[in-house]
């Protein structure tokens, strides 16, 4: 300015000030890493949600570094200090702390644990030179964003990555860290000794696989179906209800079925459905159905004696338990060994009652169709009167439905294949006469044509036999008869 003075320009630029370490009551006592969901319990200690729920998970009460025995009995959020801690993260440039996922704190609280068991004297150095060692490891983990490990069993995990991590896989990686804290959170409380926790459990349980097929898949894993299992037979009506309700969810999906079967699920099944509370025979005959979808299944589900209860359930005051067990019984009688257990309980005499009573005349008919398939079938069918029974219903042609005359007719073609037996009991009950009218009035092909081969076992005789004493035949126990 023509002054011949100097100017100086001065600038003053704040550093931020980065906090390494961050107050003590932030830190948990159990994990020695930063809370990012802190709880308060009973004895008014805090620390991170999921170090406590480990805690509980083994059965261990961690000695603090000030010797004090914490009270994990009562679990309240400590919303106030997340508040804090997050804001002080903010206010002194430090990273926000990711939630501890469950695996982690397990493994942490067992070499707790084992620390603890070697020092009998639980002397508080000790303590401290642990938590500044898992301290260490956190941070040494955080550091390397690309690092996971995979657990026992499910889908591979992250441990450390938030689920706000930005890579090329994050968005696959985070749905799957959600339902593995769920999943670790849902067990704890399974297996906690308070009735009000397995109810919150199961109830939570069954909200979360009711429409989603993805949760479904994702919580259907064995550590889980063990859990579960455990209190399916619970005293407890609303513990046992939702526990099944939420097995009915987890079975829609086909690949969670032989998985259920596996886990050792289906014994408690059957005891809820032989003398459990009635909605649980309801959800129990319902999963069993669900089950029974999977080819994999039906001979194991049979084995494991299922087709006792599910035939009593047939005449069960809910119709919904009725239908549920006679829809299970349908797909589990498609397979030969199981067919020959329901023979040997005399269910075919049983079914057929139930169809001349009108008793679920279209489900119980599918069954039949499967029975007469197979020779021990036929033969306890030929025996308890089928063929009179199924004749005279085509005969009497009162039906609220199509499918229920071609039932009538697949039992008889079915039957049909019983030899000279059927043949004589067919003659007895005029079949043939029938069969040539419904021929002309059935409105499936399929129909008409097991219509035109079971005239053609009929027509055979005229052909290729003599004549037959029918009576006589009809009174011997032919060679179709079931031993």
């Amino acid at each position: 300015m023509g002054s011949g003075k100097q100017r100086w320009r001065i600038s003053f630029h704040k550093s931020p000030i980065k906090v390494k370490h961050p107050p003590k009551e932030f830190i948990c006592p159990i994990s020695g890493s930063l809370m990012a969901d802190p709880i308060i319990v009973s004895s008014g200690h805090t620390f991170e949600r999921h170090s406590v729920l480990a805690c509980k998970s083994l059965s261990f009460t961690p000695i603090l570094p000030d010797n004090s025995i914490p009270n994990f009995s009562t679990i309240i959020p400590n919303r106030a200090l997340k508040s804090t801690i997050l804001n002080w993260c903010s206010s002194s440039h430090f990273d926000p702390p990711t939630p501890l996922d469950f695996i982690s704190a397990e493994n942490i609280v067992r070499t707790l644990m084992a620390t603890q068991n070697t020092n009998n004297t639980k002397n508080c150095d000790v303590m401290n030179r642990f938590i500044e060692s898992v301290t260490l490891l956190n941070r040494q983990i955080s550091t390397t964003s690309e690092e996971s490990v995979t657990p026992t069993s499910g889908p591979t995990t992250p441990l450390t990555r938030p689920l706000c991590y930005s890579s090329a896989s994050s968005s696959e990686m985070a749905p799957s860290n959600t339902n593995s804290c769920e999943e670790d959170e849902l067990i704890v409380k399974l297996k906690s000794s308070h009735v009000f926790e397995q109810e919150e459990a199961v109830i939570s349980l069954r909200k979360l696989t009711r429409t989603r097929e993805e949760t479904r898949f994702q919580l259907c894993t064995p550590r889980l179906l063990s859990a579960l299992r455990s209190v399916i037979s619970s005293r407890y009506a609303s513990v046992q209800v939702n526990s099944i309700a939420a097995l009915v969810n987890l079975s829609l999906e086909n690949g969670n079925r032989v998985k259920i079967v596996r886990s050792g699920i289906v014994p408690p099944l059957i005891d809820v459905l032989k003398g459990g509370f009635p909605e649980s025979q309801e959800h129990a005959a319902g999963a069993l159905f669900s089950l029974a979808l999977d080819d994999q299944n039906k001979t194991a589900i049979g084995v494991l004696g299922a087709l006792p209860p599910l035939l009593h359930s047939l005449r069960s005051e809910s119709e919904r338990t009725r239908h549920d067990s006679a829809l299970a019984l349908y797909h589990l009688s498609l397979v030969q060994s199981n067919r020959s257990k329901l023979v040997k309980l005399g269910a075919v005499q049983s079914l057929l009652g139930m169809v001349r009573t009108g008793h679920m005349t279209g489900r119980i008919l599918s069954i039949l169709c499967n029975m007469a398939a197979s020779l021990e079938g036929r033969g306890s069918m030929l025996d308890g009167g089928a063929v009179e029974c199924f004749v005279g219903m085509l005969r009497q042609g009162e039906f609220d439905a199509e499918s229920i005359r071609e039932s009538c007719v697949t039992a008889l073609y079915g039957l049909s294949h019983g030899g000279l037996r059927f043949k004589g009991l067919a003659k007895e009950a005029a079949a043939e006469d029938l069969l040539i009218t419904l021929e002309g009035i059935l409105e499936s092909e399929k129909a008409k044509d097991k219509v035109r081969k079971i005239l053609e076992v009929l027509r055979e005789k005229d052909e290729e036999e003599e004549e037959i004493d029918w009576e006589e035949l009809l009174n011997s126990d032919g060679d179709t008869n079931s031993s």
